[in-house]
This record gives structure tokens, C-alpha cells and sequence, in this order.
């Protein structure tokens, strides 16, 4: 019987796993699980955002199929996903971490859930604040971070350093150790006759890059190397960009290493908390038989034109993904792909080995087939108008109302700084480019006929409870502030 174990990162860059290659991250733990399996090497989000690439995670859809297009969206109670089939068939199904839903607790077909979330109302309803609060403390680095009201009077410090830095928090509850623990409870009660399906989802290494006491000086930033796509300056397609989340004009080499020092440092740490699950899992004698996936939402400049976090350009650092897929049997271990994949195609992949079809037809592919992969992965991205890109092996389009077609010969080119869309002999490419990306958009990935998005709350707190605990965050902020 076929147990699943999916793990989820927030904003991983791909190539920041040692066996991908970078000079400087340690991941021993990914490492190894890469080794067990099959690593993607060309996988990409349908979406550089948390809750639509979620979503399509889930569903196996591409964003416009299944409407959730912001942070604050749901999802139509009509729209089938992979927890829900495997519910159906009698599986145990649990989710621990960050879900990003909204309501904070959506049934999207777990049957268990502790969260851990971030960003808007889910920090007021979910269970990690809750005993968070309970014990007195707050996430103070995190909340400057993430809430208007604490970022507005924000020090110097969180800007010049581009808002990394220890974690004010101790490391037993940071949200990395937090989710680790409550996920080792999750799998210390799945039995042996198997079926069991749980989702672990990581906040980090989403900003800010806030590593706890022990883990924030595990990387010297002199020692550490740029990551490839690294420009001295903005380029100039991207100058409209330069102030988003944070003012990128000032960041030079030395700001660059130590905020690297500290999202690997919390990468490192995620590293830890994954293999003490894997490591659960063969003392049971569990792991052979569980379908291991571990990928993440959307990736992350680090550096790349010049730029931090996602708020930009769908360049390949932010929509390219980490995609390790660990099969029961050790089928397929070691093996290396190039393949054009995608999220969506994590769903009918998780169907397929469970031995289950979807109850209608997915746009993805089974990646159980050594032969599965896409001719071109297409993304979407609405915060900057109307944007998406399209990706081939060699070529790459994006497209957007506000900035107009870029296309990048990604061979001659592989850090997109080239746009060769008026170039003469790229006119078969961009052409061929724009009518695949029409046809996706018109017959390939037509939404549902209808987009229901009322969904039933459950589990959410009273108002009370939530005004307590914005006072005692909001009091947490000030009292660090005068003493940090």
C-alpha cells in the first residue's frame, strides 16, 4: 500500500541544493532524497505567487482553470484535488505548515491540519500563532517583515539589510522547528497497512531570511559566491522594478552575501528538519514504500538582475522550481531530467502511483513515465497587468500589457538579458511562441464552465481571541523595537 509524503518550500531557488550544483549551500538531506529518486532539473510553478502555485499544485490546473489568481483567493468547492481523491479512497490525509488558503482553513481534502502561516488573516487563526501567543511570544522579525502596519516605521537596520537577520525567536519555536515537530507526530502515527497521505509545507525560505540563534552564522558572506544571473547594476528593462519590496538601487556585493548567508542558513535549517522526518520514516521501515515529493511554490532572485525576492519579471530564477520525486520500490533512483515539467504535474503523478484516475481529464503528465515532460511550461502572473510566459528548451516569451514581449534565446542567453524580439532572425521562434501561448490560452487550459468561490469556513477563530492576539503582537513589536 503506497503512502505519500509531500515537501513543500516557500521561495526556493532551484539551484540552491548542493547536488544542484551551487558551490556554497549545504543540503545533505535533499541531497540524498535526490539521489533515491528522480531530480528535475527543468521544473517550473504555474504561477510566481504562494496561493495560485499552490492551488495548481494541488488541482493539477493551471491558474486560469482554476481562478484562484491572488493571495487572498479559494478555491470553488467543484474543483477536484489529489487530497480529496485520495480521501475518497480511504486514505489518512493531513497537511502541517503553511497552506496559505482562504478561509485559513479550507477543505481542499485533508482531514487533519496544523498550520503555520505567514502573510494576512492566517497568523490570527492558525495553530502555531495560537501557541505562540499562548506562551507569551510573537514573531517580531517576521511581523516588521510582513505587516503594513509594523513595516511603516520599520528601522535603518531591516533596510540596509534588506530585512535578514536572526530570528528573535528561539529555535524550538521558530516556524521551521515548529513545522518539523508537528509533522514527526503526523508520521509517527502512520501504521503499516499504509494509505496515508501527508503534506508538509515550510514557510521558509520565504522573507525575511530570519534563521534562529545557532543556525543565522552558519554561512560566512565573505566566503560566499554570487549565483549566476548576478548584474552590478539593474539592467534597464528592469528599472521599473528597482523599488518593490524593498529599494534595490543601494544593494552591492556585500549586502548581496550576507542576505545569502542567512536564506541559506534557513535552507540549511529546512535541510535539518527534512531529514529527521526521512529519518523517521526508515526507522519505521517506511520509506521504500512512500512516494516522496519535494518541490516548492516559486523560487527567488537572490541577486539575479539585480533583484530580491519575486516581485518582477518571470525570469527562470522565480519560476523555476526544486522538484526531487522519491518513488515507492526505488524505481527510477539517481535518475537526472531535463524535461520541461511543471507543478500541475504533481497531481496526476501522485494520482497514478496511488493507482487512481482523475475524474477528468488533467492538462499535466505522469512523471512516473521516463518519458514525461512538455514540448513548453507555460506560467501566468497578474500583479503587474496581464503577464505570462512560455518556455521551450531553447526560447522563452514573456509577454505582459503593461511591458510589452521580451523572447531570450535562453541558449546564446541563459541569463535573459538579451530581448531579441525585434531581431529578424528570431521571427520564426516569436511567432511560434505566441500562437502556442494562444492556443494554451484559448483550448488548452479554458477555465471551468463556472467559478464558484463560496467555501465553507471551519475552524477559525472567534473575534475575541483574534484581537488578543494582534495587541499582543502589536506590544511584542514595540517592546523590541525600544530593546531589541
Amino acid at each position: 500500500m503506497t503512502n505519500v509524503l509531500i515537501i513543500q518550500a516557500d521561495q526556493f531557488r532551484a539551484d540552491c541544493l548542493g547536488v544542484a550544483g551551487n558551490p556554497d549551500v549545504r543540503t545533505p538531506q535533499l541531497d540524498r532524497l535526490a539521489g533515491d529518486g528522480v531530480r528535475h532539473r527543468e521544473a517550473y510553478c504555474s504561477f510566481p505567487v504562494c496561493t495560485p502555485s499552490r492551488y495548481s499544485l494541488l488541482t493539477g490546473l493551471h491558474v486560469r482553470q482554476h481562478g484562484g489568481w491572488t493571495n487572498r483567493c479559494t478555491l470553488a468547492p467543484g474543483i477536484d484535488t489529489f487530497p480529496r481523491a485520495l480521501r475518497r479512497a480511504g486514505y489518512r490525509t493531513a497537511a502541517v505548515g503553511k497552506m496559505h488558503f482562504t478561509p485559513t482553513y479550507l477543505d481542499v481534502g485533508y482531514d487533519q491540519l496544523e498550520l503555520a502561516e505567514q502573510d494576512g488573516p492566517g497568523r490570527y487563526d492558525d495553530d502555531y500563532h495560537r501557541e505562540l501567543a499562548a506562551a507569551g511570544l510573537a514573531p517580531v522579525t517576521d511581523l516588521i517583515d510582513q505587516e503594513h502596519e509594523f513595516r511603516a516605521t520599520a528601522p535603518p537596520s531591516y533596510w540596509d539589510t534588506y530585512g535578514t537577520g536572526r530570528s528573535n525567536l528561539p529555535e524550538e519555536w521558530h516556524s521551521t522547528s515548529w513545522i518539523g515537530e508537528r509533522a514527526r507526530r503526523v508520521l509517527a502515527g502512520w501504521t503499516e497497512a499504509g494509505d496515508q497521505l501527508l503534506h508538509v509545507s515550510f514557510v521558509k525560505p520565504h522573507h525575511p531570511f530570519d534563521p534562529p540563534a545557532g543556525w543565522d552564522d552558519a554561512y560566512d558572506p565573505a566566503k560566499l559566491t554570487p549565483l549566476p544571473g548576478w548584474t552590478d547594476t539593474i539592467p534597464a528593462a528592469d528599472q521599473r522594478h528597482q523599488r518593490e519590496y524593498f529599494d534595490y538601487e543601494p544593494l552591492d556585493l556585500p549586502r548581496l552575501r550576507q542576505v545569502m548567508a542567512h536564506y541559506y542558513a534557513t535552507i540549511t535549517h529546512l535541510d535539518h528538519e527534512v531529514g529527521r522526518l526521512l529519518d523517521l520514516l526508515r526507522r519505521r521501515g517506511l520509506y521504500d514504500d512512500t512516494l516522496i515529493v519535494f518541490t516548492a511554490d516559486h523560487g527567488e532572485y537572490l541577486g539575479f538582475h539585480h533583484l530580491l525576492l519575486k516581485d518582477g519579471p518571470m525570469y527562470d530564477p522565480v519560476v523555476k522550481v526544486p522538484l526531487l520525486v522519491k518513488f515507492p520500490g526505488q524505481l527510477r533512483s539517481g535518475e537526472v531530467s531535463d524535461a520541461l515539467v511543471s507543478l500541475i504535474d504533481v497531481a496526476p503523478t501522485v494520482l497514478a502511483t496511488c493507482g487512481l484516475r482523475p475524474p477528468a481529464p488533467l492538462p499535466g503528465t505522469d512523471l512516473t513515465d521516463p518519458g514525461a515532460g512538455h514540448d513548453a511550461v507555460l506560467a501566468e502572473d497578474r500583479r503587474h497587468g496581464v503577464a505570462g510566459m512560455i518556455r521551450t528548451g531553447r526560447h522563452k516569451l514573456l509577454w505582459s500589457d503593461v511591458a510589452g514581449d521580451a523572447l531570450f534565446d535562453l541558449a546564446a542567453d541563459p541569463y535573459e538579458l538579451t530581448n531579441v524580439v525585434d531581431d529578424p532572425a528570431h521571427d520564426d521562434a516569436y511567432r511560434d511562441l505566441r500562437e502556442a501561448a494562444a492556443r494554451w490560452a484559448l483550448h488548452d487550459a479554458t477555465p471551468p464552465t463556472y467559478l464558484d468561490h463560496a467555501a465553507p469556513q471551519r475552524g477559525v477563530v472567534t473575534g475575541d481571541d483574534r484581537a488578543a492576539r494582534q495587541e499582543l503582537f502589536a506590544g511584542a513589536v514595540e517592546r523590541y523595537r525600544t530593546d531589541p
